[in-house]
Parts: C-alpha cells; structure tokens; sequence
C-alpha cells in the first residue's frame, strides 16, 4: 500500500491547563514556520476574546509546521467536556493524538474522556508528559496512571505500547528521558514521524472529502475545513455535495485553502490526507461529503454528543430594556441564535409557543454561557431562564445525565465536601491520600446537583480545591430533592437609584450584589437573604434632611464591599421564578413577576397546587 511519507496528521489532546496551546506555540517556533522577524504571540492560537482571557481554547484550531523535509498537520483541541463535539469530529481527521499529561496533576477527568474518544477512533497515541520542570514532578507515578487509565479504556496492543516524550513546553525543551531535558523540541518531531502513520496514497481513485468544521468570510461566504480521504481535488473541479440526509447538489469548487502556520493559502490542488478549507457552496455542513458528480459516495456520519443541559433565551421585557444594547428585537435574536447553529454542532436551537422566546441546549453551562457572552459583546440583549438537565426516556424509565467529578482538596475541607456533595445525591466511588496533605475524591453526581455548586465548593475550601467533572452517562433520575440554592434573595420593591445610606441599614439582613448609585427596577435582585425566604426591600431610601446638628456627624460609617456577580456565578444563582437579564453592560438578577403583590398571589397559588 502506498503512503504519502511527506504528510502527518496529529491532533492535540489533554485536560484543560495541561499545555496543549504552549506546546503547539513551541513546536510552531522551532520548526523554522516563522521567519526570523516575525513576532509570535504566547498562546498564538488562541485568537477568540474570551479563549485569551480565560486561557482556555474553545474552537478547534489547525496548523501546519515543517519539520526537516516533512509536514505536520496539528489540530489543537479543546480540552473542556462541553466541547466534546469539536473533539470528537477532529479525530476523524487525523492518524494519531499527542495526549498531554501534566506530570503532577496526572489523569485527570477531561484526560480520560478526550483518551476515550481516540482510542474508540484506533488512532496511535505518543504521550507527552509535560511540565516536567514542575518541583513536584512525578513521572514514574504518572506513567503508571496513564498506563492504567488506556487499560481501563480498551485499548488494543499496539496503542498500549505508546512512546512517551518528557517536555516542558514553557521552556521549549524535551526529551526521551525524565531527568534531563535537550535544548529544543526536536524530539517531539522526530517521535511524531517515527509512529505516526502516514496517510494513504490513493491519489488515483475518485475523490472524497468530509466536512469536519466550519469558518465563515464574509466574502467567500461558508467554508467547510476537513480532510481529503481519498483522490485528488483541484480548483474550479465540478463536485457534488452529499448533505447528512442523503440529499445531493452539484456545484463548483472556488478557492481552496491550505494552512501553514497560522496562514490560510490559496492552493490549487489537494492529495489524499491533506487538511483544506473549500469554498462554493451556502449550505455546506459538519458532515457533509464532497465527491465528484459521477461518483458519489457518502462517508459515515460524524457521530455529534448529544446537548445535556438546556436553557429559555428571551426578549428582554425588563423596565430597562433597550437602554444598553443595539439588538433587542425577537427577529435579531433568533437569527443569531440560528447562525450559531451553523457552526456549532453540538448547540440546538428549538421554538417554544412564545414568537419571544427559544429553548437552547447545549453541552454545559461552559457552552450556553460562552454563548451568552458572545452576544452581549456583540450588543445583544436578552434574558435567560435558569440552566435545566435534559431528561431523556431510556426504555420506559426517566433518566438523567450524570457527571464523573474528581476534587482535590486539602485534607481538612474533605469532610465537608463528602457532606455537600451527598446531599447533591453524590455516590463517592474512591478516595486517594497523595500523602501531601492532599486528598483525591471522585464521585457521580447527577448534572442538576452540580448547577451552581462551583461557587459553594470554593467558599468551603477556602478556595484551595480543585474541582474538574465530565459528562459520564445518562442515568435514572435521582429521587428526592438534588441541589438548588438554599438562601432566599433581596428583591427591590422600588424603582430609582440605589443609596449608601439605603445599603448600610440592610447589611445585616444578607449579601448585596448592587453598587451605590446602581440604577435599579422594582422586582430586581439586589443581594441574597441571611434566611430561606424571600424579602422585599427599598435600598433606594435616602436620608431624611434636618436642620439639627446630628451628634454623630463626623462619625464615618464603612460599606461592607458587595459581591458583583460574574455570567457565570449569575447563571449558577439562579433559581426557578428567576431571570437573568444580560446587556452588553449589565448583568441583573430579576424576578419573573416584577409587581411584589402579584409574586405573593403566584406563590401562594403554586404552594396549594403542590400540596393537591
């Protein structure tokens, strides 16, 4: 069998945090792709706002680099669960994975589940075992760990008997061995190439292409990204395009990109295991097939993850609504949820019987709240209904999805967080002492009990605990009551601007989320009660003006600071009767029903409906 010996195909797997972006930066540098005068920025392909600022990646990205006379294509994954469908469609274009593992933290859940997807692909691993440099380093132990962890999964004997590479992908350097480091990374190269298989020459039969991601150009229109499996294309080809129902349309292929570096260039022909991006026709999507009109010939479909938590976006119909964002009208609103759709496999988009108001579901509150984010930064404004499991009929039984959650804290926090997480009906499958004063808990815990648990966990773990938890698998649903807030909030009974004075006689009674000189509405949230209940309060009170000397004047009077909360704390707060309004400014807690008297009326109407 031919091979193209010229070509590897690799992706980039790992936890989040591990050094997947570092090390693709160092393997870009040292391959000679950029000139000399060319400055290169840290986390080159993280180009999204939000991924630079959080550190994250969220979009599958795809570069190429020479290494002496060949080429290596690199995707670089995300590493969070929620964007387990970028994942899962980049393997298909690829013949092996760099899985990076930090060689302190080890196997960690976000390893297991993206190890699980190549393994299931039969892709050939190298292991990489990065910040070696760590003074807590362990790599014989990590080893171990990951060596289990491709047991646990299945794999076959060829994947078992991976290379491993020692890096540090912030100094650039690595090495076969864990104690001493080379000066670059060509080892990383050199393993590649030596286990990699090269892709298939098989450049004389018809050709086939699938769609694996999707960019837009405002000029070009919708671009499909993926890999020729098989022939060769060239530009201005006649081509049909088989859609994921089977539907065919023949159309002309345009341009045709390539990538090197960080580049995209106009190419005018494309070999079996090549990654391009093509342009020429509108509809094109993830999982479409390109071949030629006289021999067509569908490629299995991409399998997509299936959304587990769901969310209500809704017009804006607060007393503030329009006041900050340029697109507040139903119209705009869902022509940009639709676009979304188009790009991001893994998000649905469904009416409900409001023309105001759509059910969005997606991968997690990572996904639907980076979502969210988008908008607002593009001047939208809307309201979003509390995040809700999606509940599915698994042969006559209601299941539910359920997470694997890994925590590591200090010893004396484990007590409270067995505690918290029981309630949250919690099942403690292990428990590690590293011996450190560091304990390791992994439990299965249903998704809904983890909605707003994040904050909770950081206050009982002084914020010394790490916790990580991917999607484990659909179950039936817990009985009893899983989660949910337990305080009740402060909610503003008048409209107008909050006060200093308005907010120190309410400090005893919570937390408050306001700053002074904050523009509030009446039925707002404004803070969280010290009880279980509801309270209604006027924070807008101004200080009655006399003309007696007050013998208390020169007394000052400290503010306690307020809690502002972040997209992502404010989504996690909210509960069942709540909203949260987002505008490219603002982030506002409300009540559904603003008007206090027709709130007690809905109350007391539900609690007699419930005890029926």
């Amino acid at each position: 069998m031919n091979v193209r010996n010229d070509l590897r195909n690799i992706a980039i797997i790992a936890h989040v945090d591990h050094g997947k972006t570092t090390l693709v930066d160092e393997l870009l540098k040292q391959s000679g792709t950029f000139s000399e005068h060319e400055q290169v920025a840290e986390r080159a392909m993280d180009n999204n706002d939000i991924e630079k600022e959080r550190g994250i990646t969220i979009l599958a990205k795809n570069t190429a680099v020479k290494y002496e006379d060949k080429r290596i294509n690199i995707l670089d994954t995300p590493g969070h669960a929620d964007f387990g469908g970028e994942v899962e469609r980049i393997l298909k274009m690829v013949d092996g994975v760099l899985l990076v593992v930090d060689a302190f933290e080890g196997c960690m859940p976000q390893t297991r589940f993206v190890l699980k997807k190549a393994l299931e692909q039969k892709l050939t691993p190298v292991v990489v075992l990065n910040k070696i440099d760590r003074p807590m380093a362990r790599p014989a132990e990590v080893i171990d760990e990951v060596l289990d962890l491709f047991i646990e999964l299945d794999a076959d004997e060829d994947q078992l008997d991976f290379p491993v590479v020692y890096a540090s992908a912030i100094n650039g350097t690595a090495s076969l061995k864990d104690d001493d480091q080379n000066d670059d990374m060509s080892v990383v190269f050199k393993t590649v190439i030596d286990n990699v298989p090269a892709p298939v020459d098989n450049a004389e039969e018809p050709f086939q292409f699938q769609v694996t991601m999707l960019d837009y150009n405002d000029y070009l229109g919708r671009i499909g990204v993926g890999r020729v499996f098989r022939g060769t294309i060239k530009k201005g080809d006649q081509a049909t395009l088989i859609k994921r129902d089977g539907t065919e349309k023949t159309f002309r292929i345009t341009k045709m990109f390539g990538f090197f570096g960080l580049k995209k260039e106009e190419i005018s022909e494309a070999k079996p295991g090549d990654l391009i991006a093509l342009s020429g026709v509108e509809d094109i999507m993830v999982g479409d097939t390109i071949c030629p009109p006289e021999h067509p010939e569908q490629m299995e479909l991409v399998r997509i993850d299936e959304p587990t938590l769901q969310m209500k976006f809704l017009v804006n119909n607060s007393p503030f609504a329009g006041r900050e964002g340029q697109h507040v009208t139903s119209r705009k609103i869902e022509a940009r949820l639709m676009t979304q759709v188009e790009t991001d496999v893994s998000l649905r988009v469904e009416p409900t019987s409001s023309p105001d108001a759509w059910t969005v579901s997606g991968r997690g509150e990572l996904h639907l709240s980076i979502l969210i984010e988008n908008l607002r930064r593009e001047g939208f404004e809307l309201q979003v209904s509390k995040p809700e499991v999606i509940i599915k009929e698994v042969d006559g039984v209601k299941c539910e999805p359920f997470e694997s959650v890994q925590v590591d804290v200090p010893e004396e926090y484990t007590g409270s967080v067995m505690e918290s997480l029981g309630d949250r009906k919690g099942e403690m499958l292990n428990m590690i002492n590293k011996g450190d004063g560091q304990v390791r808990l992994e439990f299965l815990v249903p998704s809904r009990g983890l909605i707003g648990y994040t904050t909770e966990f950081m206050s009982q773990t002084k914020g010394y605990g790490i916790i990580n938890h991917t999607f484990d698998s659909y179950r039936p649903r817990a009985q009893g009551h899983v989660g949910g807030r337990r305080q009740g909030v402060l909610v503003s009974m008048e409209t107008g601007k909050t006060t200093s004075y308005g907010m120190i006689q309410l400090e005893d009674r919570g937390t408050l989320f306001v700053e002074p000189g904050t523009d509030i509405y009446e039925g707002m949230i404004v803070g969280e009660h010290n009880r279980d209940n509801d309270l209604s309060i006027n924070i807008t009170k101004l200080k009655a003006q006399t003309n007696i000397r007050s013998a208390t004047k020169d007394q000052t009077v400290t503010m306690k600071r307020p809690r502002l909360l972040t997209l992502e704390e404010a989504l996690e707060y909210l509960d069942n009767d709540e909203y949260c309004e987002v505008t490219p400014q603002s982030i506002r807690l409300r009540k559904k029903i603003l008007d206090k008297s027709s709130r007690e009326r809905d109350e007391k109407r539900s609690k007699l409906a419930s005890q029926e």
